[in-house]
């Protein structure tokens, strides 16, 4: 960037001088800028200084320094602070020694034994949101008739289904036996007890939705809805209100977590309406124009939904928080759309979503923006225009979260000339903004997927997107294809129970024989690579008679063809670099990455800090770092590449392996029966229990749950702390969960009241 402070010396000189030199071509103005970028590295460096006394504004490196001074102590079983040379060692340090936590030191201590401060430590050593929980006052005991205690446990009311709803979890008001086991036991963790104090903490975050479009349950019937623009259930979020008295226990208006209907309905005027958690409008034509019209919290009825039974009177509204549905009278069905703003429940800031991320464009560059109040209206009109303009470096720019069902396709093909040639196109959410691409069946001929025709060597970014109904299909001679925070819905749509309806189609099709494909931080399902498919399909039948008796025979041509070898030409392999990522096939058996009717897609992968459900089929893997494959991997070339720290499939071939898993979890079997060739049956049992004992264990792998592919609490340590700096494997890797239990566990025994045990519980 161009530093405004080059010219200043300059400008310190008097009008004649400056003249002067500007007649001998500015000769003083080039050595008093060269003095004034020195100066201004003298400055900035003693302001630095100068900022670095403090924990606000102090630089990362200096933060454990800091901490030092006011007798912090970084927790060792967490591990130790690395470089801060890369982005992921700063990020990891970050969770090693919070800032936060530096700066409130002192602030703890003078509250220390308090049980408000258990949950501020989980907030600021954490970053997890938390409720801190007596289990004492949940004992049942007989209590003596002069000194009733109203406040303590309560014998259960099987007539008050609030309470029964709320056993086991935090909020729970009901009267238990005694526990023996003790709460910050690393065997069995007990509750129930005298000293035990829990502290349950949310790992899944909430986001929001706004003002975006319902779907129609047509199969349900013409007046059934759900929030969700992909027809699936999903349960509605609660967006955390922030605590304002310091010694308040947290609540659910405080936390995110699942509201239920009978939240709802005794806080419907807290929860609905303008700029709190859920929100309906209904379209009401006035005129040529359709307005949306909001839902009065008065109209709102909270009803079970389940298998569509109910059905609200004439005038209300049912809506169901727990599955996400709205249902409207059968006699009032809303002809002119409903549209839903509501907050949702995932792990972390991948996929596309309303969360803030960074935007990056060329230096030059011509903006289209897109929405209903903008300059386009749609996606379509924004690529005529753009075509029409010839212009070489453009960014097409969602400014909603709506839907947008129309057939794309962007085509470089019809080249400019090369002075006007266009190179790069970014298709992509404004930022903190989720719109929708519904690709519809509108021909029956045709897969009707989203079409990027490249030609020239042009660049196309997918940004911020969510594309749902068909997938994309790459063609032409695209040099690099960019999917970032975006998600291609496994299997395109789902059901009501989150499951994909076309599990063996494709998300993402690659016809390009020269392209390299960057995924970061996005949600796909299988891609499909078949680089030489196009030039092969380009000889005409002419061409193909004439050759017919030089060809070799049809397997031999397709082998060829997977190979990426036509007549007097051999194609390099399609390079795919994926990071952050979640590649679900829909199930194991399924391919994830592949080529149809080859053994091995003709492409080299390289993968870190990602989640695969489902094979993998490449030429090679050049790098595989901290991921999960959760089905088989085969490479045609092993002696290419590495993978280190990641979890395989016993039956995979793969390049060579680096402390990977079930490999290490299988050493200790092999060395132990490495002279025992009797006992064979022994150890292949041995093996097959440690294998099956590492495998990875998700709480959901269905796509639109909020707890897709999220790790589960019985899944082993080997997985949970398996990756290179110690955090888990997969996906969710920059999380630093594993640092962040250790940190919150330390810190809890540090402040813990006085003979109380303090124990862990994740809510999620």
């Amino acid at each position: 960037m161009k530093d405004s402070r080059e010219d200043r010396l300059y400008e310190l000189l008097p009008a004649i001088y400056r003249i002067q030199d500007a007649e001998r071509g500015e000769p003083l103005k080039a050595l008093l800028r060269v003095i004034a970028s020195q100066v201004n590295l003298v400055e900035d460096d003693i302001r630095q200084l100068y900022e670095n006394w403090f924990i606000e504004t102090c630089e990362d490196w200096v933060v454990p320094y800091i901490g030092d001074l006011v007798g912090y102590e970084p927790v060792h079983e967490a591990g130790e602070p690395s470089g801060i040379e890369a982005e992921q060692e700063r990020m990891r340090n970050n969770i090693l020694i919070p800032r936060r936590e530096v700066a409130n030191t002192v602030r703890y201590r003078r509250r220390k034994g308090t049980l408000a401060l258990l949950e501020l430590l989980a907030n600021d050593v954490a970053d997890w949101p938390a409720r801190a929980v007596e289990f004492f006052p949940l004992l049942g005991w007989t209590q003596s008739l002069n000194h009733q205690r109203l406040d303590r446990g309560k014998t259960a009311d099987i007539r008050n289904e609030t309470w029964l709803k709320r056993i086991g979890t935090p909020f729970e008001k009901l009267a238990h036996t005694i526990e023996l086991r003790r709460i910050n036991s690393l065997l069995s963790q007990g509750r129930y007890n005298i000293p035990s104090v829990g502290v349950f903490v949310w790992r899944l975050k909430s986001f929001s939705v706004t003002k975006t479009p319902a779907c129609c349950q047509e199969a349900a019937g013409p007046q059934c809805f759900t929030f969700s623009v992909l027809c699936n259930d999903a349960p509605l979020y609660m967006h955390p209100e922030p605590e304002t008295d310091p010694t308040h226990i947290a609540d659910e208006y405080n936390l995110p977590v699942p509201i239920t209907r009978h939240l709802l309905q005794e806080q419907t005027e807290r929860l609905y309406g303008s700029g709190k958690n859920l929100r309906l409008w209904r379209g009401k034509r006035r005129g040529k124009n359709i307005s949306m019209e909001p839902v009065p919290p008065d109209k709102i009825i909270v009803a079970d939904l389940s298998h569509w039974r109910y059905q609200p009177r004439r005038g209300k509204v049912a809506v169901d928080p727990e599955l996400g549905r709205i249902a409207f009278p059968a006699g009032q069905l809303p002809k002119h759309g409903v549209w839903v703003s509501y907050h949702y429940g995932f792990s972390m800031n991948i996929g596309g979503g309303e969360y803030e991320r960074t935007l990056s464009q060329p230096k030059e560059y011509a903006l289209y923006k897109v929405g209903k109040s903008d300059t386009f209206e749609t996606i379509g009109a924004a690529l005529k225009q753009w075509r029409e303009d010839n212009e070489p470096h453009a960014v097409i720019e969602i400014t909603d979260s709506g839907v947008y069902v129309e057939p794309l396709q962007i085509d470089f093909s019809n080249s400019a000339p090369d002075e006007n040639k266009r190179e790069s196109l970014q298709l992509r959410a404004a930022n903190r903004k989720r719109p929708v691409i519904r690709l519809l069946d509108w021909e029956t001929s045709k897969t009707d997927s989203m079409a990027i025709v490249g030609s020239g060597k042009s660049c196309v970014t997918i940004d911020g997107l969510l594309i749902a109904g068909r997938g994309v299909q790459v063609s032409g001679e695209l040099s690099e294809l960019y999917i970032r925070h975006s998600t291609l819905v496994p299997g395109w749509s789902l059901g009501a129970d989150c499951g994909p309806l076309r599990t063996t189609e494709p998300s993402l099709e690659i016809f390009s024989a020269d392209v390299c494909i960057n995924i970061e931080s996005s949600i796909l399902g299988t891609i499909q690579i078949d680089p030489a498919a196009a030039i092969i399909e380009t000889e005409s039948s002419e061409d193909m008679e004439e050759n017919d008796n030089e060809r070799e025979s049809s397997s031999e041509i397709a082998m060829a063809r997977c190979r990426g070898i036509i007549e007097q030409v051999r194609l390099d392999p399609i390079r795919v670099c994926i990071s952050d990522s979640i590649l679900d096939a829909t199930h194991p058996t399924l391919e994830a990455l592949g080529a149809p009717g080859c053994p091995v897609a003709h492409a080299i992968l390289n993968i870190e800090r990602s989640t695969v459900i489902g094979q993998i089929q490449a030429h090679a893997i050049e790098l595989g770092e901290n991921t999960i494959f959760n089905g088989r991997i085969t490479v045609a070339k092993r002696q290419t590449g590495c993978m280190r720290f990641c979890s395989v499939t016993p039956d995979s071939r793969t390049p060579r392996r680096y402390r990977c898993q079930p490999d290490l979890a299988e050493k200790p079997v092999l060395e132990d029966f490495a002279d025992n060739l009797i006992f064979e049956e022994e150890k292949n049992r041995k093996l097959e229990t440690e294998r099956l004992r590492v495998r990875p264990i998700f709480n959901s792998i269905r796509y639109g749950a909020p707890t897709y592919c999220q790790l589960s609490n019985w899944c082993a340590d080997e997985i949970k702390t398996g990756a290179d700096d110690e955090s888990e494997m997969g996906v969710f890797h920059d999380l630093y969960e594993p640092q962040r239990m250790a940190n919150l566990k330390v810190r809890l025994e540090e402040y813990t009241p006085a003979g109380m045990d303090v124990g862990i519980i994740k809510s999620n």
